[in-house]
């Protein structure tokens, strides 16, 4: 296995932490840390850290492996893959902690399946689909999101903005309309 690949596996194994810090009481870290009206607990920020170190080997094991020519079929299987399962779990424990809507999660979790899928069909008639500018884009403003939510809206909590909210909202429509760029782009390969 070459680096970029054991890169993408250290994601895929850092999500059970970020889920751990996020999700389980756990004594030691659950101090909150206040100032002014805001609040946040030791385990929130760990695991906020931790998410991202995990987004940022995205963009490392992919760098290395174009740049090294490391590219290969489980790469090209492995990395989409960690990062449907990197932001399906954070999203899912978002809305555990009722701070994402049940339904914005729902839409970007299933986009994922969704486009998952087109990448099998695509894979299997003989094409790799790049990654498109909307599907980083919403990379961007997903990753964007979860930390904001992560961190109780940190700092825009000061100015009592909503922007968590309202970057999660960006988030869902530039999901939806990255996902259905890739099937307009591919439609050829969705027969009926």
């Amino acid at each position: 296995m070459n680096m970029a690949n054991r890169i993408t596996m250290i994601r895929i194994f850092l999500v059970p932490l970020i889920v751990f810090f996020l999700l389980v009481k756990f004594e030691p870290f659950s101090f909150q840390l206040q100032i002014a009206e805001f609040q946040i607990t030791y385990s929130q920020v760990i695991a906020t850290l931790i998410f991202i170190v995990s987004a940022v080997t995205d963009g490392i094991d992919g760098y290395l492996a174009r740049k090294h020519k490391m590219v290969t079929n489980l790469g090209k299987l492995l990395d989409p893959l960690a990062d449907k399962i990197l932001i399906t779990a954070v999203l899912i424990s978002l809305v555990e902690l009722d701070k994402l809507d049940a339904w914005i999660a729902i839409v970007i979790i299933s986009r994922e399946f969704a486009v998952s899928g087109l990448r099998m069909i695509a894979l299997l008639e003989g094409h790799v689909m790049a990654a498109s500018k909307w599907g980083k884009w919403k990379t961007g403003m997903q990753i964007a999101a979860v930390i904001l939510l992560m961190l109780n809206n940190f700092p825009f909590a000061f100015l009592h903005i909503p922007f968590d909210l309202i970057l999660s909202w960006i988030a869902a429509l530039i999901t939806i309309y990255s996902g259905y760029d890739y099937f307009v782009k591919n439609k050829n390969l969705v027969t009926f």
